[in-house]
């Protein structure tokens, strides 16, 4: 994991403003909010449950790959074309991560 990206993941799950070459965290009152080249690609929600939600706002590229990969419970992959999230297929739009737990107990 790339150090911009540890930096910029701890200042976003602390909801301390961040400021590094392309990637920024925005701590608003309601909402932190991870970008990257000024895409939010992450919001961290200021409600009791932490509500945590990714999206590569369009861009399905390495480096968005990376930064969402930094986060608890996230990760984003691409095989044979195809987008995943937590092995779920995925087309890139904002949802809301729950913790891998969470997942494994689905039926």
């Amino acid at each position: 994991m790339r150090i911009i990206t540890e930096k910029s993941v701890k200042a976003f799950m602390n909801a301390e403003r961040f400021k590094e070459s392309n990637t920024e965290v925005e701590v608003l009152p309601n909402v932190t909010i991870l970008r990257l080249f000024g895409n939010a690609i992450a919001y961290r929600y200021n409600d009791p449950l932490r509500t945590l939600s990714v999206t590569t706002a369009g861009w399905n590229t390495a480096t968005t790959r990376e930064r969402l990969n930094g986060l608890p419970f996230v990760k984003v992959s691409t095989r044979k074309g195809q987008l995943y999230i937590n092995d779920y297929p995925w087309d890139g739009s904002l949802v809301d991560v729950l913790p891998y737990e969470t997942y494994s107990t689905k039926k």
